[in-house]
């Protein structure tokens, strides 16, 4: 049998040691960043194991930047299993899918449910006290109450290193947007997005996915919907409904809750008996109910499913009728 002299005996294990010794000081690799309530915060240089309190602003845009968290926040409706809202109509992952843990519901997530997850980083939103959480893994936390919920998406490249992958998610909705431009005259045409909220009529100015593409695209928009800052809503009363009117009125139904486009309908019908009356977009068949699960999600799979449904909304098409 074939065995090695002591002195390269001696080198191996010196080599090998050596090797052990080096692996945590490469895993032990941080970086400073500065976070959106002023701290200074060390990460690891490349999270591997990130524990996201906050599912459609902050784990979804993760998971089209190619990155899963190990934990989430998420959602649950009676009798349903957990789910991370909008997660599995735009990605396709939810915690049924991929190695997700639920963590827990609104604020009301265990620090040792976080912990039991292992993380080497805790993402956390406003409600949320990093304190809580700071003996487990670095904390950082983000904003989502901005107006402009993209942010939160390039805060996340630059947090997990994917500024590529954000490339090429901004180079694809820029061919998209483009087609849209292409295909509608967007400046000619206004769109208001609009829900029946507690008696109110509620009315969105560019808010999440829908709103950035409305946005970029330069539709119009009603006079009353022009006051409203940018990525915010205001609640109107039934009365001034007529000023809401559009082109185009988008209303919005939650999909993920079991809603359909008929519950959108009848809670406008609930809240204004008649509406239909007083939009002519209503009566010209363009009030139209879209699942606002894929509306509000700060996603680049969102704008692009948005830019085709607006073509498809607003292309103009022949008139084919018979003489």
């Amino acid at each position: 049998m074939f065995s090695l002299p002591s002195r390269a005996l001696t080198t191996a294990a010196a080599a090998l040691l050596a090797t052990c010794l080096a692996l945590p000081a490469l895993a032990q690799e941080t970086r400073t960043i500065t976070d959106d309530a002023g701290r200074s915060v060390e990460i690891p240089a490349d999270p591997q194991r990130i524990a996201s309190l906050q599912d459609l602003f902050f784990s979804v845009p993760l998971i089209e930047l190619g990155v899963t968290p190990v934990g989430s926040h998420g959602r649950v409706v009676i009798e349903s299993q957990p789910f991370m809202r909008s997660s599995k109509m735009l990605t396709g992952v939810d915690f049924d899918t991929a190695p997700i843990t639920f963590l827990g519901t609104g604020t009301e997530i265990d620090p040792e449910a976080v912990a039991a997850v292992d993380p080497d980083l805790i993402i956390l939103s406003t409600n949320q006290d990093p304190e809580a959480f700071a003996s487990i893994a670095p904390t950082v936390l983000l904003d989502f109450n901005r107006s402009d919920k993209f942010e939160l998406y390039d805060r996340l490249a630059e947090i997990t290193g994917t500024g590529d992958a954000l490339k090429l998610l901004e180079t694809r909705y820029a061919q998209q947007l483009n087609q849209l431009k292409a295909q509608v005259d967007a400046p000619n045409i206004s769109v208001n997005v609009i829900a029946a909220v507690e008696g109110q009529i509620r009315s969105y100015r560019h808010f999440a996915a829908l709103g950035r593409l409305l946005d970029e695209a330069d539709f119009a928009m009603p006079d009353a919907v022009k006051e409203i800052e940018y990525g915010k809503f205001a609640d109107f009363s039934p009365e001034r409904l007529p000023e809401l009117d559009a082109d185009l009125i988008l209303v919005t139904y939650r999909a993920e809750e079991g809603e359909t486009a008929q519950d959108a309908y009848d809670l406008l019908e609930a809240t204004i008996p008649g509406y239909c009356a007083f939009l002519k977009a209503c009566q010209n068949g363009r009030l139209i109910a879209v699942p606002r699960d894929e509306t509000f999600a700060s996603s680049y799979s969102a704008l692009g499913s948005l830019a085709y449904t607006l073509i498809a909304l607003l292309a103009p098409v022949p008139d084919v009728r018979p003489d």
